[in-house]
């Protein structure tokens, strides 16, 4: 097999071409008093492809397009703010015109590259916007010769994975377990996946970047300059512009890892056992990654409610090398040869994605067969051991929910120490022991507006408030990925705007981003709820 292939997960025959001249009339705003389709169609010398690529409320796949990354119950509601026009570009110069066409008339513009969008700020919207799915752009390129992967900007997770195990099993990329998320927002966001304790984020992993800017300009690393670069791997790219294609880094894995799990409740001494994880795995050799789940279950047949702790492991190695370093440090853990299994590093994606690791690959490249969820989500981050005391305490709090609740904490340490809080905008960093994530479903409900959804709601907001002693402070520091509009999305000051983005990215790396906004898109354009915010005076002044 050529070790350059060239992977395309959708062939499309469709293109039309726009020349510089009319891309320049576009911003002639008195020069037409045409609206957004008329200006896209005016400026394609194809009418009949263009019009393809165009959707609105009038037509019949209107709603199954905007549908296809959207959650099917928190936001699939006849008043939600949906797009006035969806446009589904299958090539930069289509991105180009749609762009300019949007700010021409007046538009917002939101850009959606996948899905896993927690709060829907990608397609809804409280005013007119145009909604521009890159779903039509998810070519793949892979070069197992140089480790490289050339990722265009609608990509998602999963089809990156198959792809790369379509040519090698012993490279792989750095990023997240769920098949469905976005390569772009991944990335823009920093990106932790189950490689971070041996090779950092997805964002440590990017080479280069090709991005539009506001002015329809397309750029790579060196015509962006650093900062930009810098911005753009965890400060939320959609603030800046359009991510056309990202250059990857691929890392290298064995051909087969090791992956087990183990589940204890706490009249199996889960309490102690997750004490001793939060001294022991974040200090661990960094080929083992643990995810922790919690949930609470009825004992039974009983009305007694317990909490059910899973220990889910995935080790860049053998069994027989893995089993003896962990009875040595973890034997409480009680990992044996039974519940390991050595597998392909692909297989891994699917087991914790959901899916069984003898489901075929080509899975994680079918958007139609994951999984929907719906939730509200909230993430925090732990530095310091939480006692047995806390934890009961927070038990005691789940007890209170109806069972819908998840809890997920990510084991950090390893590389993760060795990155300063400013080497990107993501800032969890040295001194994490592990990443908090917590949601309540509301798949079961009609709507997350019953009562039932209302209460886990409430619950959530109150779980919220338990965590709060135990986990960080000065800021609280949550994940920008996890988006959550309960911090806050006022942005008038800079007061107004750090109450969520110093949450996000701390207080010296959301000023660079203010800077770098103010620079590259000065009369903030590219901006949604918590957007990098732009402000009439400089920061010096305020």
């Amino acid at each position: 097999m050529n070790n350059s292939c060239s992977v395309f997960l959708l062939v499309l025959s469709l293109s039309f071409c726009v020349s510089f001249g009319a891309l320049s009339s576009i911003f002639d705003v008195s020069s037409t008093s045409e609206d957004f389709i008329t200006c896209l169609q005016s400026n394609s010398n194809n009418v009949t492809t263009i019009s393809q690529l165009i959707f609105t409320p009038v037509n019949t796949s209107y709603i199954p397009v905007w549908q296809a990354a959207a959650d099917p119950i928190r936001f699939n509601k006849s008043y939600i703010y949906k797009p006035s026009v969806i446009v589904t570009p299958t090539n930069e110069t289509q991105i180009q015109t749609a762009l300019l066409c949007a700010k021409k008339h007046g538009y917002e513009f939101r850009i959606r590259d996948g899905g896993h969008d927690f709060e829907g700020i990608s397609y809804t919207a409280n005013a007119p916007f145009v909604m521009l799915d890159l779903v039509n752009m998810r070519a793949i390129e892979i070069n197992v010769e140089n480790r490289t992967a050339l990722v265009q900007g609608g990509a998602l997770l999963g089809e990156l994975y198959y792809t790369i195990s379509e040519l090698t099993d012993t490279l792989y990329f750095p990023a997240g377990i769920w098949a469905g998320v976005g390569v772009s927002g991944f990335l823009s966001g920093g990106g932790y996946g189950n490689l971070l304790r041996k090779y950092g984020l997805g964002a440590d992993n990017v080479l280069d970047i090709r991005f539009m800017d506001v002015n329809g300009n397309i750029l790579d690393r060196k015509s962006m300059g650093e900062d930009l670069f810098w911005a753009l791997r965890g400060g939320g790219a959609s603030s800046f512009g359009i991510v056309l294609q990202w250059k990857l880094n691929l890392v290298p894995v064995p051909e087969r890892v090791t992956l087990f799990m183990v589940s204890y409740t706490l009249e199996q001494g889960a309490t102690d056992i997750f004490h001793k994880y939060q001294y022991v795995l974040p200090k661990f050799d960094r080929d083992l990654l643990i995810r922790v789940q919690l949930n609470t279950e009825y004992i039974g047949n009983t009305t007694q409610k317990t909490v059910r702790i899973l220990f889910h492991g995935i080790y860049q190695g053998n069994i027989d090398t893995l089993l003896p370093l962990l009875n040595q440090s973890f034997p409480e853990l009680n990992v044996t040869r039974e519940v390991c299994q050595e597998v392909r590093m692909v297989q891994t994606t699917l087991q914790f994605g959901g899916f069984n690791i003898s489901t075929p690959t080509s899975v994680l490249a079918n958007r139609s067969a994951i999984p929907k969820l719906s939730f509200k989500g909230k993430s925090d981050y732990v530095r310091t051991p939480i006692p047995k005391s806390g934890l009961r305490k927070l038990w005691r709090k789940m007890f209170e929910n109806d069972n819908s609740q998840t809890l997920f904490m990510y084991t950090f340490g390893g590389k993760m120490e060795e990155y300063s809080d400013t080497a990107i905008p993501y800032p969890h960093r040295a001194g994490v022991l592990y990443q908090v994530f917590k949601r309540v479903d509301f798949m079961d409900q009609p709507s997350d507006k019953t009562l039932i959804s209302l209460r886990r709601l409430a619950w959530l907001r109150s779980f919220d408030k338990t965590l709060e002693p135990y986990v960080t402070r000065n800021p609280r520091e949550a994940y920008m990925n996890y988006n959550d509009l309960d911090l806050g999305f006022d942005s008038a000051t800079y007061e107004e705007a750090s109450v969520w983005g110093e949450r996000y990215w701390k207080r010296e790396n959301f000023k660079k981003l203010i800077r770098i906004k103010a620079k590259v898109d000065p009369e903030n354009f590219f901006r949604h709820p918590q957007s990098i915010p732009v402000f009439s005076r400089p920061l010096s002044d305020m």
